[in-house]
């Protein structure tokens, strides 16, 4: 990294490109960027590191500087213009971060589903036995000095993660999602395909996924799972309301149990997939047990707090499969509670795609509120309405505004979980603030 330039970055606030800049800032890098004026959840990390913030303007871009543009950026935005008039270095967020992992023993990993949790808890597991850096999909970065790992979110979406190539990847899954750029299910898996085609040592793969069993690839794929022809697998699984407890196998020799405080099917698959990789990489397994005991998670998943008698959940789930695990999850540890799903549809072209399969899955709550549809900068509108979806619900709900979350005050000891990758936590903020002022009330 070079010390004597700064390091600009258009669209600092992006999950991603928040935690580039944190890990920048931890190599000693100068760093400071732009974006929008709106609060988002990744700033507060990049505040509590003292990188500023800019609101977008040319005026920013000045000699010297290193740009790195997020993904969602032109190049006729204004700030890129400027730093092309004044013939400055300019990196796509891909093409720099293939630059930050070059030098350690990479690991990324991929997947429609599953991805930044999996990165987290890989980031936590090696983070607490050598010196790791990481950047995960929920905004959270670091840079450690003398580091032997790098753990990263690598993003399928528009194929970005094709500019990276890692000694391992892990891949969770291959589904159709994005259906604004992705034509079908065949060229997620050409993408996959091409990516396992850059690994460098080992793939570590879910076996229950028939695209993922297709995979060629120049080095060793090993699946993971609980059927017996996966290599790793997760035998005599027990959850509870404390969590999940198995043994692991690979190739038929036992490396003994594991516990993780986690909740819902998915999340012992995602331990799995870790261990394999520390494995492989010659890590204590004591050492791999402990660390998996003491994860607490990442932002925007499965994130819980209580307001009087109600357990409020925050998850980013926005596509058929992630609801059905977080609701997977929420049964494990809520197994005699009313559970409440508050869910915002995620662009036009994902809800008219998964329309019947979004009703059929949020059917697994006990009741289900919909939302606005959020429409994204790409995709302002489209022949899909909330209403389309709430008709096809077989559960009580029905619209929920974020002016009249009244409708969520007949529930009492109970679990809402509010779902959504858009701006679904203005209607929770709306909802505490009910819940807060009632429980003011009754005091």
């Amino acid at each position: 990294m070079n010390k004597n330039t700064t390091y600009f970055f258009v669209g600092i606030k992006g999950t991603g490109m928040s935690a580039m800049a944190l890990i920048l800032h931890d190599r000693g890098c100068k760093v400071m960027g732009s974006d929008i004026e709106k609060y988002t959840f990744t700033q507060q990390g990049l505040e509590n590191a003292g990188i500023k913030i800019e609101p977008f303007n040319p005026d920013n871009i000045k000699k010297g500087m290193t740009i790195i543009k997020g993904n969602s950026f032109p190049d006729t935005h204004p700030e890129i213009e400027r730093a092309e008039e004044l013939g400055l270095k300019i990196y796509s967020y891909p093409d720099f971060l293939e630059e930050l992992i070059e030098g350690y023993t990479s690991i990324g990993v991929c997947g429609a589903h599953g991805k930044t949790s999996t990165t987290g808890l890989l980031s936590h597991v090696l983070g607490g036995i050598a010196p790791t850096d990481f950047l995960i999909g929920d905004g959270s970065g670091k840079g450690t000095p003398d580091a032997r790992f790098f753990v990263y979110e690598a993003d399928e979406y528009r194929r970005h993660f094709l500019a990276t190539y890692p000694d391992y990847a892990i891949m969770t899954n291959i589904d159709f999602d994005h259906p604004d750029y992705y034509t079908g299910i065949e060229d997620v898996f050409d993408a996959f395909q091409t990516f396992a085609n850059q690994v460098k040592k080992a793939i570590f793969a879910w076996g229950d996924d028939k695209n993922l069993r297709k995979l060629k690839a120049s080095v060793p794929i090993y699946y993971y799972g609980t059927s017996d022809d996966d290599d790793f697998q997760a035998v005599d699984i027990k959850r509870t309301t404390a969590g999940s407890t198995f043994n692991v196998k690979y190739n038929g020799k036992d490396l003994g149990e594991f516990s993780i405080p986690l909740y819902g099917e998915h999340n012992v698959l995602n331990s799995l997939a870790v261990i394999a990789v520390a494995y492989f990489e010659d890590v204590n397994l004591d050492e791999i047990r402990r660390e998996l005991q003491t994860f607490k998670g990442v932002k925007r998943r499965f994130s819980q707090i209580k307001v009087g008698d109600m357990t409020i959940i925050d998850d980013y789930a926005h596509h058929p499969s992630e609801i059905k695990a977080t609701l997977d999850a929420a049964r494990q540890e809520y197994p005699n509670k009313e559970i409440i799903a508050v869910f915002q549809p995620h662009t036009f072209s994902r809800t008219i795609a998964y329309l019947d399969d979004f009703a059929k899955t949020l059917s697994k709550a006990d009741k289900v509120y919909v939302t606005k549809i959020y429409s994204s900068p790409r995709e302002k509108s489209g022949h899909v309405k909330s209403e389309d979806l709430v008709n096809k619900i077989t559960k009580d709900g029905g619209l929920i505004e974020e002016e009249n979350m009244s409708p969520l005050l007949q529930y009492h000891d109970a679990v809402v979980i509010f779902m959504g990758a858009g701006d679904i936590q203005k209607y929770e903020r709306a909802y505490e603030e009910l819940l807060s002022h009632l429980s003011k009330k009754v005091n």
